[in-house]
Formats: C-alpha cells, structure tokens, sequence
C-alpha cells in the first residue's frame, strides 16, 4: 500500500540529509535519496529506511543539470505521489578570501546551492500541485546572515538568496496549497567540511559551546514537513546553536 508521505531529498546519502532521510522514515515518509557520486552511501541510508518499514528509491541526480532534475521528478512521480522536497545538496569547494578563490570553483558552488535549489523547486511544483499540495524544506545557512567572511562569501550570498527564494515562493505557491519553509543550521558535525576539525575549532565561537548534529537539523526539517507545521510558510528556522 502506498504512503500518505513521499519525500525527495536532494543530497540525501551523507551529513544532514542522510540524517533527514532516516528521521523522515521514522515519521511515515517514504523517501527518495538522491546522491551525486557515492551510491553505496545512498543505499545505506535506504536500507535505514526500509528497515522502518517505508519505502525507498535511490536514484543518482545532478541538481545543476537540468535534464537530470526532470528525469528525478518523473522517476519519483512513477514511485508514489509526491508530498514533500527537501532540497538539501550543497556544495562549498572554494575556500578562503574572495580575492584568492578561483571563479569556477565558486561558480560551481553558486550552481549548487542556489541554482539546483531554483531547478528542483521549479520541477517539483507540478507533481506536488497534483496531489493536492505539499511542502518544501530549504536547507539554508547561518552563513546567509553572518557572511562567510575570510571563508566563503560566496556561499553565504546564494544561501542569502535561498531564503530570499524561500519568502517569495511562499507566497506564489500558497494557492496550491504548497508551504516553502527553510531551516539555517549552524556549524554541524558532518563530512561536508574541507577541514574535518573545523567544528570542534568552531566551538569557541558558539554560544552554546559546541557545533551541531546532522539528527538536531533533521528534527527541525521534520517539523516543517508534518501537519503540526500546516500553518508555517515563508520562514526559516535558525539551528545554530546561538550563533
């Protein structure tokens, strides 16, 4: 029998979307993982899924491309009716002071995470629509308010603009019964850092005294999916732990 809940999220297989996607099974979600290169990764998390007793489909999706968004949406559509997207992939390649940073390298970085963040939306308006509605989760950043400075400017201006995209979509979508909510997590413990010490190094500077965990993101993602959050759209949801 076929799920009430079916959700994509988009850089599902590791960090915070890995954790996302098991919270969301235990919650009654059957999810779609999406991964860029590491499959086995993806399974794993699917397998955690399964184990709960929903579904699973892990399906391989660059969110720049716009043909393998399309193909991503029409292959979860054929997997049940879609209710959910979290649109989670984010990429942070360049690293350092604008000055120094090669433009490719950010340029890829601008596509991910606010460009596949545009294509994923764009394409998941129509399935959602057909079911009478739904709601998507952007994964944003404190960046967007604090700046990046001397670490990635760049990143925190497209995760600014996601929660710009976030506010108007809420509003353009609110007639088809679709939410567009946003969560901004702090520093968190996952393997999306180039420095693998920089969490313990960031606690410091962090109110409360430590970086984050991908299940306390996850948490506050699930909310936003489920009925208790049917009246919140438009907002972002600040996990940082104070910063």
């Amino acid at each position: 029998m076929m799920a009430d809940k079916l959700t994509v999220v988009t850089g599902g297989s590791r960090g915070i979307g890995a954790a996302i996607s098991r919270r969301l099974a235990t919650e009654g979600h059957d999810v779609v993982i999406t991964y860029l290169r590491d499959r086995d990764a993806a399974e794993e998390v699917a397998a955690d899924v399964r184990r709960t007793g929903q579904r699973a489909l892990v399906l391989q999706a660059d969110t720049t491309e716009e043909q393998s968004v399309a193909g991503l949406f029409d292959q979860a559509r054929a997997f049940g009716t879609l209710t959910g997207l979290v649109n989670n992939a984010g990429s942070a390649s360049a690293i350092g002071a604008l000055e120094d940073n090669d433009l490719q390298q950010i340029g890829r970085d601008l596509e991910v995470n606010l460009w596949g963040v545009i294509a994923c939306t764009k394409y998941a308006i129509g399935p959602l629509s057909q079911g009478g509605g739904g709601s998507i989760v952007n994964i944003s950043s404190a960046a967007a308010t604090l700046g990046g400075a001397g670490t990635y400017v760049h990143y925190a201006a497209a995760k600014a603009a996601v929660e710009a995209l976030t506010v108007g979509l809420s509003k353009e979508l609110a007639s088809k019964s679709i939410r567009v909510n946003a969560v901004a997590p702090g520093t968190v413990w996952t393997d999306f850092h180039q420095d693998s010490e920089r969490p313990a190094k960031a606690a410091a500077l962090i109110p409360m005294g430590r970086a984050g965990r991908p299940e306390e993101i996850a948490g506050a993602v699930a909310w936003l999916l489920s009925d208790d959050a049917g009246y919140a759209t438009g907002t972002t949801i600040r996990v940082a732990g104070g910063l």
